[in-house]
C-alpha cells in the first residue's frame, strides 16, 4: 500500500509536537541520541515549512 504525502501543515504541526515532546521530556540534560533527533526533527519542520508552504512560525 502507498503512503499518502502529508499536507506541509500537517507535517509541519506533527513535527512541531515531537520537537516539543521531546524538549519537554529531556528535563534540559541532552543524550547524544536526543541531540541527533532533535536535529533530525528540525530539519523535518523546516522542510514542511518550506516554499510556499502553510504560514507556521513555531519550531518548540
Amino acid at each position: 500500500m502507498e503512503s499518502i504525502p502529508q499536507h506541509p501543515l500537517y507535517a509541519a504541526d506533527q513535527a512541531n509536537e515531537a520537537i516539543r515532546a521531546l524538549v519537554d521530556a529531556s528535563g534540559g540534560q541532552w543524550s547524544a541520541v536526543e541531540s541527533a533527533t532533535y536535529e533530525v526533527l528540525l530539519i523535518e519542520w523546516a522542510a514542511a515549512t518550506r516554499g510556499g508552504g502553510p504560514d507556521v512560525v513555531e519550531a518548540a
